[in-house]
C-alpha cells in the first residue's frame, strides 16, 4: 500500500517554494508519491496569467528527474462548475483504490472547510484524510474544535497538521511581478521554467488569460 499526497495549486508558475513544501511533506510523511495537480482555469476565485498548456509544461518540467513526483491534469480539463474537491478526491481513491490518499493544504483551506464553504465540506473531511501546513495566524487544533463537521470527522488520523518548518513564501505574484517589471526572480523558480518563461515571454505584460483564449487546451 502506497501513501500519495495531491498538491492542489495554480501553479502561474510554479515556484522552488512549491517543490521544496512537496519534498518536506513527502519526507516528513514517508509519502511515496506527490502529485502536482494544477487547478481549472476556470475557477471563479483565480486569475490565470498564462494558458494551461505552459502551466502544464512548466509543472512537467519543474518535477522531471524525481521519482516521487508526478503531475496530473484531472482538474485542468473541467470547468470550475463541474468540478470539486470532493470530486477530486474520489477520482483519485477510485484510480488508487488499495492505497492511502492526503489531500495537502494550508491551514486557511482548513478554515473555510470548517466553515462549510466548500461543496460537500461534510462529505469531503469525512471520507478523506489531510495534511495540513500552518498558516500564520490561524490556531489549527482550534479551528478543528470550534467546527462541529471538522472534531466530528477527526479520530486522530483525519487531520495530519504540520505547525512548523514549512514557513518559506516565495509569492507566484512576485514572480511574475519581476518579469513583468523586467526584475530578476531567477533562483526562485527552477532554472529549466525560468528559461522557459524567458524564450515564451511569459508575464511580460499584465492581464489574465480569458476562458476563451483556453478553451481550445481542454
Amino acid at each position: 500500500m502506497a501513501k500519495i499526497g495531491i498538491y492542489g495549486a495554480s501553479f502561474d508558475p510554479i515556484t522552488n517554494a512549491h517543490l521544496w513544501t512537496a519534498s518536506s511533506i513527502a519526507h516528513k510523511f514517508k509519502l511515496d508519491c506527490v502529485i502536482f495537480l494544477p487547478c481549472s482555469n476556470q475557477r471563479l476565485d483565480k486569475n490565470m496569467h498564462i494558458s494551461d498548456e505552459h502551466r502544464w509544461n512548466m509543472i512537467c518540467l519543474a518535477i522531471d528527474g524525481n521519482d516521487k513526483f508526478v503531475a496530473d491534469d484531472y482538474e485542468m480539463k473541467h470547468y470550475n462548475w463541474d468540478i470539486t474537491t470532493y470530486c477530486t478526491m474520489e477520482y483519485f481513491r477510485k484510480k488508487y483504490p488499495k492505497d492511502d490518499i492526503y489531500f495537502i493544504m494550508g491551514a486557511d483551506l482548513l478554515v473555510e472547510i470548517g466553515k462549510e464553504k466548500w461543496k460537500k465540506s461534510k462529505e469531503l473531511v469525512q471520507e478523506n484524510k489531510f495534511i495540513v501546513m500552518a498558516r500564520k495566524g490561524i490556531n489549527m487544533l482550534e479551528t478543528i474544535a470550534k467546527s462541529p463537521i471538522l472534531r466530528n470527522a477527526d479520530y486522530g488520523q483525519t487531520f495530519n497538521l504540520i505547525d512548523k518548518g514549512l514557513a518559506i513564501e516565495i509569492s507566484s505574484t512576485y514572480i511574475r511581478d519581476e518579469f513583468q517589471k523586467d526584475g530578476e526572480p531567477r533562483y526562485l523558480i527552477p532554472e529549466s521554467c525560468y528559461e522557459y518563461i524567458r524564450i515564451n515571454h511569459l508575464y511580460e505584460e499584465k492581464g489574465e488569460i480569458s476562458n476563451e483564449q483556453t478553451k481550445e487546451y481542454h
